[in-house]
Formats: structure tokens, C-alpha cells, sequence
């Protein structure tokens, strides 16, 4: 998993659910080239979170994507159902100005994990 480009955590465990800070495109120490090639290795970073913290995809309840062009939404949008499969968690899907270290999209995610 890529270490922080901050001063955050990975996840945080509060009582029954697991928050992902946000994951960009950060595959073996730097940024992926291209906005699929991101949005491939955010989700393979929140899935290697989720599994740091004892939980899958299918235990998300909601995710937030960010990217900086709405034009690749469906491309990423794409991508994301493949990951998730027949599971749908609550989303928000939001274009932004600039991601960190110049990233095209982003994820952050909540799972619901019962102790």
C-alpha cells in the first residue's frame, strides 16, 4: 500500500466502521500514468486498506470520488463497478480543481466492520 503524502491516516477504526482517507494513483512509489491507470491503483490502495483493517469491498457502505475531469467519469465510474461488482455502497461522485501531487481522481470510503 502507498504511504501517506500527509500527515493522516491510512484508516481509522471508530467503533463499528473503518474510515479510508482518500486514495490517489500511487502504484510502487509514484503516480500511475493516466486516468485509468489511476483509478486502478486507487482502488487496488483502498482494497489493500480495507484489508489492513479486516474488511473487503463489499463491506463499504460509501465511497466519495473525486476526480478533476467530470469528462472521465464514466471511464472511472467503469472501472468502480468492476471493482465492486453486484455490490452498490451509497456514493458521491464530485469534480474538483486539483487532487494531491497532481492525481486525476481519488477515493475515500466508509465500511461498516461489527467487532
Amino acid at each position: 500500500m502507498a504511504a501517506p503524502v500527509a500527515h493522516y491516516s491510512k484508516w481509522y477504526r471508530a467503533g463499528d466502521f473503518v474510515f479510508v482517507s482518500g486514495q490517489i494513483g500511487l502504484a510502487d512509489g509514484a503516480l500511475a500514468e493516466g486516468v485509468e491507470a489511476q483509478a486502478r491503483a486507487v482502488l487496488t490502495n483502498v482494497v489493500e486498506a480495507l484489508e489492513e483493517a479486516g474488511g473487503t469491498l463489499d463491506d463499504v457502505v460509501k465511497c466519495l470520488v473525486f476526480m478533476t475531469d467530470i469528462a472521465n467519469f464514466s471511464m472511472i465510474n467503469s472501472i468502480y463497478a468492476e471493482a465492486f461488482g453486484d455490490h452498490r455502497p451509497a456514493r458521491s461522485a464530485i469534480g474538483v480543481a486539483a487532487l494531491p501531487l497532481g492525481a486525476e481522481v481519488e477515493i475515500e470510503a466508509i465500511a461498516h466492520l461489527p467487532e
